[in-house]
């Protein structure tokens, strides 16, 4: 709704005058808010009749320069030209002669011409094994050749069960239409056998997921976070994604609360311990002193859920909420004992259930209602205008300082934030975004304190819209099983594109048990140590 307002000049504002000017933008906060309302609403009707709603799009981000900002002769970023067959490897080499050259014609060199194949074509060998009577009795067969089965055995190729768990997890293929391309390829397969080569038989590939986990934990100095919605059973449920640089892990769940994310960190195996970590956090939520007492007489180490269970039984602690702090704070601790370090920090949009150990916030979300508001008048989108470029400007400098710190600038720095959300615009909506901004100071600058920390959360979101894809081709999964390989398989395809390891190359490995390939977590390892060497910190910036 566009509200023309007429100009009034400084003479003409009074204490009345202005006292009504307020009321307005107040009344035109209200009428914008009202209209999201409605138009939310008129979505929801439009869907339960079975129609489009109307298009969800998205503001821009402050991360990347506008085209009109970019010099002349820059090149968009990814143009850079490459050889593109200097690095390939040549499986075949063809001469290939003329024919009908006049007489005299002498032989120069060759040159060169690389053509990228790829050989698709079904293939079933029979195995004749040798059976061996033995002098004393029984009998030997004779052994299959190193990687010829998989390792969770069966009538199916590794290179079959490789393709298959391929297609369906990294060009996220669906049953039906895999089952239909195997037919094709003139597989003999039913779709109950491909949905157990799917879901079963996973073990090998869910213990490195753990791995990479409690690797990447144990040797990063942040860990960026998010949450998405992935449906099971029918029901709507939510995954959320942990990683950095250096990995990806992701695990789904029914809640995304704080305490399904310590789960999350934790892994399968829920060690609750009452250390500082844990105190510190019992202080921080104001838990009872009389509690605290209780707790931290007798033991302080406890392994998995129902012997923390019991030991909360047994001291009579049932309230909701302190058994929820209690947990949460046990959680914690549980963390630090196993080597988390407790200044690990969180980069997060911000989300409550995210905050725990040290907290960084993303100036993207930050800066996000601005983009978000809808101007009534031409004065109010002059001042979102300036708000946002004021904003940009801050961001872009702390940006440098994060590439090349300078002691003397966080202070600096620290007084135009302060100065920068102290400002009043007469516009409530802008205010309040302002006040949003000064409540959550020390998340948004603590890259002064931790440059090694980016200023977003983008590479989070990007990691977790892997599900977003995966929800609106498939919708969901159907069983514990297939949930489980759906989270692992992200996990270890992110995580090998970070690593540099072509998945592929890790499906055949694992798949035909050949260990060649390093295992993710000493590449996790490895490559921390690299970066620790190259520019002193704990973690890829």
């Amino acid at each position: 709704m566009r509200i023309e307002l007429p100009e009034v000049g400084p003479e003409e504002r009074t204490p009345l005058v202005e006292a009504l000017l307020a009321i307005n933008r107040q009344l035109a906060d209200r009428v914008a808010e009202l209209e999201q309302t409605h138009q939310q609403l008129r979505d929801e009707i439009a869907r339960l009749k079975g129609q489009k709603p109307r298009p969800d799009i998205k503001p821009s981000v402050l991360e990347g320069a506008p085209k009109a900002q970019r010099k002349e002769g820059d090149k968009r970023p990814g143009s850079a030209k490459r050889p593109k067959t200097a690095e390939l490897t040549i499986h075949h080499e063809v001469p290939l002669h003329a024919e009908g050259l006049p007489e005299g014609s002498k032989f120069r060199c060759y040159e060169s011409y690389v053509v990228q194949e790829l050989v698709i074509q079904n293939q079933n060998i029979r195995y004749l094994r040798a059976r061996y009577d033995l002098p004393g009795g029984g009998s030997v067969l004779a052994p299959f050749p190193e990687g010829v089965l998989p390792v969770a055995g069966g009538h199916f190729g590794p290179n079959l069960i490789a393709y298959i768990l391929d297609q369906y997890h990294q060009a996220q293929v669906t049953e039906p239409l895999l089952l239909e391309q195997l037919w094709e390829y003139g597989i003999d397969i039913s779709a109950g056998q491909l949905h157990r080569i799917l879901t079963e038989n996973h073990e090998v590939f869910h213990q490195e997921k753990d791995e990479i986990r409690a690797a990447g934990l144990a040797v990063s100095s942040y860990v960026g976070t998010d949450d998405t919605g992935a449906r099971h059973q029918g029901k709507n449920g939510y995954c959320t994604v942990i990683g950095n640089d250096l990995f990806a892990y992701f695990e789904s769940s029914a809640s995304k609360s704080r305490l399904n994310f310590l789960h999350v960190l934790q892994g399968s195996q829920h060690d609750y311990a009452i250390n500082d970590a844990t105190l510190a956090y019992w202080k921080r939520q104001e838990l009872a002193a009389a509690l605290v007492d209780k707790l931290t007489h007798g033991p302080r180490e406890f392994v998995g859920e129902q012997a923390w269970q019991s030991r909360l039984t047994e001291l009579a602690i049932t309230t909701e909420r302190h058994v929820l702090i209690a947990t949460e704070g046990a959680l914690i601790g549980g963390l630090v004992a196993r080597g988390v370090s407790p200044e690990l920090l969180v980069l997060s949009d911000g989300a409550p259930q995210f905050v725990i150990f040290v907290h960084a916030g993303c100036w993207v979300h930050a800066e996000r209602p601005l983009a978000k508001l809808v101007p009534y008048n031409d004065e109010h989108r002059a001042v979102i205008e300036t708000v946002r470029t004021q904003i940009w400007e801050l961001y872009k400098d702390l940006k440098a300082y994060r590439l090349q710190p300078d002691e003397t600038e966080p202070s600096v720095l620290e007084a135009r934030f302060d100065a920068f959300v102290a400002q009043r615009t007469g516009y409530p909506n802008i205010n309040g975004v302002l006040k949003e901004m000064r409540d959550h100071k020390a998340d948004l600058l603590r890259v002064l304190l931790r440059p090694e920390v980016p200023l977003h959360n983008n590479a989070m979101e990007s990691d977790i819209r892997e599900y977003v894809k995966r929800r609106k081709i498939s919708g969901g999964t159907r069983n514990e099983a297939g949930r489980r390989c759906r989270d692992t398989f992200a996990s270890l395809k992110k995580t090998c594109r970070k690593l540099g390891v072509r998945f592929w190359d890790y499906l055949q490995d694992r798949v035909r048990g050949l260990g060649r390939l390093p295992r993710l977590a000493d590449l996790i390892c490895r490559k921390a140590r690299q970066t620790i060497a190259q520019n002193g910190q704990a973690v890829p910036a």
